[in-house]
This record gives C-alpha cells, structure tokens and sequence, in this order.
C-alpha cells in the first residue's frame, strides 16, 4: 500500500497531510479576510502579480545570473582541496535580495506618509537596516567559506616534497 501511495502521489502521506492543513489554514485566511474586509480583490490581484512576475520576469534573471556566475573561473571545485566559492555569494545575495524585494517601499523610502502615521516608525532607518543586515549575510558566508577552507586543508594535506630523501626498503624483508 504505501509503495502504491508513494507511486501514485509521489510522497509520504505525512507530506499529502501537512498540504492539506496548510491548504486549510490559507482557505481559512482567505474567507476571514473575504468576510471582514473588501480589500479581498486587491489581495487576490496582488498574489496574482507576484505569481506571474516571479514566474515570468524573476526566475529567467536568476537562472542567467546563476549561468554567468558558474562559468566565473574557479566557481567550481575543481580538485578535491579546492573548495567552491560561488555558493558562498549565491546564497547571501539571494538573502539580500529576497529582503530588498519584500521591504523596497520600506527601504526606498516610497511608502508615503500612511506608514509613518499608522505605525508611528520613520522610514530612514530602513536603508541602513537592510544594508546591515546585508553585511552581516555576507560576513556569516564569508566566515563560513574560511571554515571550510581551514577544513579542506587540514583533511587533505599537500603532498609537498620534503628535503629529506625517501625511506630506502628493508633489505632483510625482500
């Protein structure tokens, strides 16, 4: 039964469950906020444009940007001491990115005057917010990139030559 399960669903039943709840929760946002507000509309054509500008616009610039960034030199290992670096820049600019996507009326400052009124925070604080925690992306990746480097080259050492000559073989043992 579950390799039928696994076959004909392509996951776990625990996955298929936690759909459903997560279905659930998300139709059950959806109706309080169709109930209780008229905004529905506008939220509906909003998630609608974020679905299509991602799809259309965003994933073709992130796989080109991606292509460019593996054919770089050196963006790969490319023996087994080297460690690849491209990761390490791929992973905070997504990060950095993915926050400026989310905040960029924020950090732009093109919010308007309804923000700073209904919340009662001023909207110059958010460029150097973002740009710190930018910073501190990086710095983590940096830091975990010379870890991994440190590693590297404790496992594997170099075969240097050494000054001293070789071992000469046993003679009682031949």
């Amino acid at each position: 039964m579950g390799a039928f399960f696994r076959r004909w669903y392509g996951g776990s039943p625990l996955n298929l469950l936690i759909m459903l709840v997560g279905f659930c929760i998300g139709g059950y946002a959806a109706n309080r906020i169709y109930v209780s507000s008229p905004v529905w509309l506008s939220i509906a054509v909003w998630f609608v444009c974020c679905i299509l500008g991602h799809d259309i616009v965003l994933w073709p610039a992130y796989l080109i940007v991606d292509r460019l960034g593996s054919l770089l030199p050196r963006a790969r290992a490319s023996t087994p001491r080297t460690v690849p670096w491209l990761n390490h820049i791929r992973i905070p600019v997504g990060l950095s990115l993915l926050l400026l996507l989310v905040f960029f009326p924020l950090i732009l400052k093109q919010a308007g005057g309804e923000y700073e009124g209904s919340t009662g925070l001023s909207l110059s604080v958010y460029l150097g917010h973002w740009l710190l925690v930018s910073a501190i992306f990086f710095a983590i990746s940096a830091l975990w990139y010379a870890l991994r480097l440190l590693r590297a080259r404790r496992v594997d050492p170099v075969d240097e030559p050494s000054d001293q000559p070789p071992p000469r073989p046993d003679p009682s043992t031949a």
